[in-house]
């Protein structure tokens, strides 16, 4: 994706956050802890929709951004998916309803978070601060 794409994309989900723009419609339900049956059936969707070929199999990220890091919130993601500004397809809820939305969601919330580097021993430490 193009430098101002990207721009572009960020400044939308910014502006998606702060309004707390929620799709008409849209059905909600607690989201789901990460052990659940919701994330196992999201993981399943991620890969059938064929998520994982811009996103990673567990949204590291590729041609598309990095999604298992940092979740966004639903809100965002929802809205995004819908409606994406970048070089990324919309999904209607005919192709994707709000509760197999919400079921990704569930998944990428579970995907554990990376290890701080600092934290991987085989890593040397470096010293930012005192470096000139």
């Amino acid at each position: 994706m193009k430098p101002g794409k990207v721009a572009r994309s960020a400044a939308l989900l910014v502006c998606v956050l702060a309004a707390g723009i929620v799709p008409a419609g849209a059905q909600t339900r607690p989201m789901p802890g990460p052990s659940d049956a919701h994330a196992r059936h999201g993981h399943e969707l991620f890969l059938q929709n064929g998520c994982y070929l811009c996103h990673g199999t567990v949204g590291q990220g590729g041609v598309g951004p990095a999604i298992g890091v940092d979740v966004l919130p639903f809100v965002a993601i929802s809205n995004y998916v819908r409606a994406p500004s970048g070089e990324m397809p919309p999904f209607s809820t005919r192709v994707l309803s709000d509760t197999d939305l919400q079921d990704i969601y569930a998944y990428l919330i579970s995907l554990p978070q990376p290890q701080a580097p600092d934290s991987i021993p085989l890593l040397p430490k470096v010293d930012v601060a005192g470096a000139h």
